[in-house]
C-alpha cells in the first residue's frame, strides 16, 4: 500500500472514530427556565387563535409571550391540579396529585415534608445550578425549606416586581419619575436578580431557574389598568364570560387585572432578552404558565370550572418545532417529570404526572399523544376558617374535550366559604369587601367584583349570578362543552346525558382510587382534617 492510500485510510479511520465519539458523548442538557405567575389564567393574546367566543384576550397585547409561542408550542388544554396556589405548587414540585402531598394540600398551615421528592432538588443532585426569584411554594415558607425558601433565592436587586407592581410604579411616579422610568426601574431589578443567579453557577453548568412574581395576585390599585397601561374598561364590554356581571365596576376590575398581565409579559421579556444576549436562549427550555385562574371573581380561583383551572402553557426550547398549537391535555403536575427527562434524570416511581416530552418534540399540531385526552382536578381547603370548623370544600373533577364532570363530596358546605351575613342589614360594607377577604365568602379574594356582587344579595335582577358565585352546589355537575363552553347549564339530571354521567363518574372514581386519593377511603370525609392518612404510602420510594 503506497503512502497516499495509507493517508486516506488513516483519515477515514480518524473520521469514523470522531463520529463514534460524538454519537456516544453525553448529550447537552438544556437549561430550564420556568416563568410561573400567581393567579394568571389562560390570558394572552396568542390564545385568540384558538378561542371560539369573545374574550378579554382580544383586548390584551402580550408581545413577549406571543413571540415565545410563535417560536414554540401553545397548549390549548393545560390545567392546574388544584386552583389554589399551595396545593397546585405542591403538585407541580412533586409531580404528584395535590392530595398526595400531605400538609402541602392546604394553603394556610401548609408544611412541606422533606421525604417528598421535588424536581428542582433532583436536578440539583444531577449537576444543575438551581435558584429562584420570588415565590415558589407556600406563603410564609421557612427560609431553610428546600428550594422554596431563601436558600436558593436571588432577590438582592429588589422585589418591587413580585407583588403590588402597580402601587410601586405609582409611588415612583409620585416621587418625580416618568411612568416609563418607573417601569424600567422595576424591570431592572428583574435583570439584576437573574444576573446574580447566573453569576453563581459554575462555567458551563446547566441551570434551572424559577421566576415567580405575584403581581397578578390581588390586591390591584383601582384604575391602574387605565392609568399605567391605557386600558379602557369599556373595551371589555361584551367580552366577559356569561356568568360574569358585565357592569362598569367589573369591567374596570378586569382591566386592572389585565394591566398586571401586561407587566408580567414585560418581566418575561427581561428574562428572554438576557438569555438571548448571553447566547443561552436556544439551549434553554423556557416554560411560561400560571398557578390557576383569575382571583376575586365568580368561577375563577378556588373553582373547578375552566375559569379557575385552565391556564396558559407556552413552551419554547431546543429541538422544538415552532408555531404549533396542540390539543393534548396537560396537568401541570406533568411538568416535573418533563423537566427531569429534559435534564436526563429518571422520575421517581411515586410521581403520578407523566412527561410530555414526546408532545414537545413532535413535528405535528393537534392531538399528538392519543391518551392525553383528559385531566383530573380538585380542591380541599383554601384559606383557614372559611367555613365553620375550618372544614374544606372537597371537590374533584374530570375534564375531557367535550365534558366537565364535577363530584362534590360535601354539598351541605358553602363553596366559597360562609356568608357571615343573613340580610342586607348586616352585610359588610363595599369597602370592606374590596380589601378584606375574610369579610364574607373567604375563599374568594377581596375585590371590587366581589364587593359589587355581594351587594346584589336579594336583588332579583342579579339572583342567578349571585347564586352562581356563592350559592351551595349539588353533589354532581355535568356540562356539555360543545353546547355550553361557559359551563353554566348543569345537565347532570337530564336523561339524555345519563350514559355520559355514568361513564364519567365511574372513570373519575377509578382514577382517584388508583391514585390513592384519601377521599376514596371510608366515608369520604377522612381527609377533612390532618393527618392525611395515605401520605406515607404514596411517597414510599
Amino acid at each position: 500500500m503506497d503512502a497516499t492510500h495509507v493517508k486516506k485510510l488513516t483519515a477515514f479511520l480518524l473520521t469514523g472514530l470522531l463520529q463514534l465519539k460524538l454519537c456516544t458523548a453525553e448529550p447537552l442538557r438544556p437549561n430550564i427556565v420556568f416563568c410561573f405567575a400567581d393567579d394568571w389564567g389562560r390570558y394572552a393574546s396568542i390564545y385568540t387563535n384558538v378561542e371560539t367566543r369573545p374574550s378579554i384576550n382580544q383586548v390584551l397585547q402580550t408581545p413577549v409571550i406571543d413571540r415565545m409561542a410563535r417560536e414554540g408550542v401553545v397548549f390549548k388544554h393545560a390545567f392546574v391540579p388544584a386552583p389554589s396556589c399551595t396545593p397546585c405548587r405542591s403538585s407541580l414540585l412533586s409531580g404528584q396529585y395535590f392530595f398526595r402531598t400531605g400538609m402541602g394540600v392546604i394553603l394556610q398551615g401548609a408544611v412541606w415534608n422533606d421525604s417528598i421528592a421535588s424536581y428542582p432538588l433532583l436536578l440539583r443532585d444531577a449537576g444543575y445550578h438551581i435558584g429562584k426569584t420570588y415565590k415558589v411554594w407556600s406563603p410564609g415558607v421557612p427560609a431553610d425549606a428546600p428550594y422554596g425558601g431563601q436558600r436558593y433565592a436571588y432577590e438582592k436587586a429588589g422585589s418591587d416586581f413580585r407583588f403590588k407592581y402597580d402601587a410601586h410604579v405609582m409611588e415612583k411616579v409620585h416621587r418625580g419619575k416618568s411612568l416609563e422610568e418607573a417601569k424600567q426601574i422595576i424591570l431592572h431589578q428583574i435583570r439584576g436578580n437573574f444576573d446574580d443567579f447566573l453569576a453563581a453557577r459554575k462555567p458551563g453548568q446547566p441551570f434551572c431557574y424559577w421566576f415567580g412574581p405575584s403581581l397578578t395576585h390581588r390586591p390591584f390599585v383601582k384604575g391602574s389598568g387605565r392609568a399605567l397601561w391605557g386600558l379602557d374598561p369599556d373595551s371589555v364590554r361584551g367580552k366577559l364570560p356569561k356568568f360574569m356581571p358585565d357592569v362598569p365596576e367589573v369591567r374596570e376590575d378586569y382591566t386592572d387585572y389585565m394591566g398586571q398581565i401586561l407587566a408580567w409579559d414585560a418581566g418575561i421579556g427581561v428574562i428572554v432578552d438576557r438569555l438571548r444576549a448571553l447566547g443561552e436562549l436556544d439551549n434553554t427550555l423556557l416554560v411560561i404558565s400560571g398557578d390557576h385562574g383569575m382571583p376575586g371573581v365568580p368561577g375563577g380561583k378556588c373553582n373547578l370550572y375552566d375559569h379557575g383551572v385552565a391556564v396558559a402553557l407556552i413552551v419554547r426550547g431546543p429541538g422544538i418545532k415552532s408555531g404549533r398549537f396542540v390539543d393534548d391535555f396537560v396537568n401541570l403536575m406533568d411538568l416535573a417529570p418533563t423537566f427531569l427527562e429534559a435534564g436526563g434524570v429518571k422520575s421517581p416511581d411515586v410521581m403520578t404526572g407523566r412527561s410530555f416530552m414526546n408532545v414537545l418534540y413532535s413535528d405535528k399540531s393537534g392531538q399528538i399523544d392519543p391518551v392525553r385526552t383528559w385531566v383530573v382536578t380538585g380542591r380541599e381547603r383554601h384559606v383557614a376558617d372559611a367555613r365553620e370548623g375550618n372544614l374544606p370544600f372537597p371537590h374533584r373533577a374530570l375534564r375531557t374535550a367535550d365534558f366537565l364532570y364535577i363530584r362534590n363530596f360535601a354539598p351541605d358546605r358553602w363553596p366559597m366559604g360562609s356568608p357571615k351575613f343573613t340580610s342586607q342589614a348586616n352585610m359588610p360594607a363595599m369597602a370592606a369587601l374590596e380589601r378584606d377577604t375574610y369579610a364574607a365568602f373567604a375563599d374568594m379574594d377581596a375585590s371590587p367584583t366581589k364587593a359589587w356582587l355581594v351587594h346584589q344579595f336579594g336583588e332579583e335582577d342579579w339572583e342567578w349570578q349571585y347564586n352562581y358565585a356563592f350559592g351551595k352546589r349539588p353533589a354532581e355537575e355535568l356540562y356539555d362543552l360543545r353546547k355550553d363552553p361557559d359551563e353554566i347549564a348543569n345537565c347532570v339530571n337530564d336523561p339524555a346525558y345519563a350514559k355520559q354521567k355514568g361513564e364519567l363518574s365511574a372513570r373519575l372514581m377509578q382514577i382517584l382510587t388508583d391514585a390513592k386519593d384519601p377521599r376514596m377511603a371510608g366515608d369520604g370525609h377522612t381527609f377533612d382534617r390532618p393527618p392525611f392518612t395515605n401520605f406515607s404510602d404514596n411517597n414510599r420510594r
